[in-house]
């Protein structure tokens, strides 16, 4: 039996429209995230820059003692929403278990085209990679986890030094084929057309040699993103990549992310762990 063909694609993206009451979600995030730097102390390095721009950024939280490694968490907002102050709570959980989180901020569109995004977060990565030792973990939500995946594609602009370094990836409800949106207003933000979306699909690109990727996603999450997942999930393991998929059961778009919140999850379980 054929799938329904998707009529819709805005709607096919849309998640607050679906989720109960989620218009309160980013204001429950800012508020967690508040809360957990204040919690912090001296282990928050606030505002680090990585570059001239305005919202060049990162906050550093760094575990109790020592640190078994650097995550980076790369948020969502389909690249045109956040900034890097409303999720600080989201590492609360990879500190419980003693590494080190960088969570950076990135101009959004239509003030930077994608590429620029995309520029941004590697430069992030690579300046926290270079204040704290250890292996590397990527971590993205949404756009994020499109963010994450790029990263360490075949041709990455990550340097040898640091690309080495990444463990592991996981990519949370991430978008990893972009043509879909060249048919959504979102990208009349965005820019794209087809070679530039194909272009910056990691889906559509070799992964690094012995990269592991793990694809999470929730149950309850539009068709759109489980779909994405399963992709790459299914691509990259046909280009030799180790690659995971979780679908976790009650979740959806909004709530999928809690798991970084608990040391010992069976989300960090998989980005720290393995799949």
């Amino acid at each position: 039996m054929l799938d329904v063909k998707v009529s819709d694609w805005d709607d096919a993206y849309a998640n607050a429209p679906y989720i109960d009451d989620g218009e309160r979600f980013p204001e429950d995030w800012e508020r967690k995230a508040a809360a957990f730097r204040a919690s912090r102390g001296e282990r928050a390095r606030i505002d680090v820059s990585y570059g001239a721009g305005e919202r060049e950024a990162f906050d550093l939280f760094l575990p109790e003692s020592g640190s078994n490694g650097l995550m980076m968490f790369i948020h969502g907002g389909y690249w045109r929403a956040f900034d890097k102050s409303s999720w600080s709570h989201l590492a609360a959980g990879a500190c419980e278990m003693g590494y080190a989180v960088a969570i950076p901020s990135y101009t959004l569109a239509p003030s930077a085209s994608l590429i620029d995004i995309f520029g941004q977060v590697t430069r992030a990565t690579q300046q926290a990679a270079g204040l704290v030792g250890g292996p590397v973990y990527l971590c993205g939500h949404s756009a994020g986890g499109h963010l994450v995946s790029r990263m360490v594609c075949a041709n990455s602009p990550l340097s040898r030094g640091v690309a080495d370094r990444v463990q592991r990836v996981l990519s949370i409800s991430g978008v990893h084929d972009l043509r879909p949106l060249l048919r959504t207003q979102i990208n009349r933000d965005l820019r794209l057309d087809f070679e530039s979306a194909t272009r910056e699909s990691p889906a559509l690109l070799y992964p690094r040699e012995g990269v592991e990727h793990v694809a999470w996603v929730g149950a309850e999450e539009r068709p759109e993103f489980r779909r994405q997942s399963a992709l790459i999930a299914n691509i990259w393991s046909g280009c030799g990549a180790a690659t995971g998929l979780h679908v976790e059961p009650g979740r959806h778009h909004y709530d999928v992310i809690e798991g970084l919140e608990t040391p010992g999850s069976a989300m960090l379980k998989a980005l720290f762990r393995g799949r």
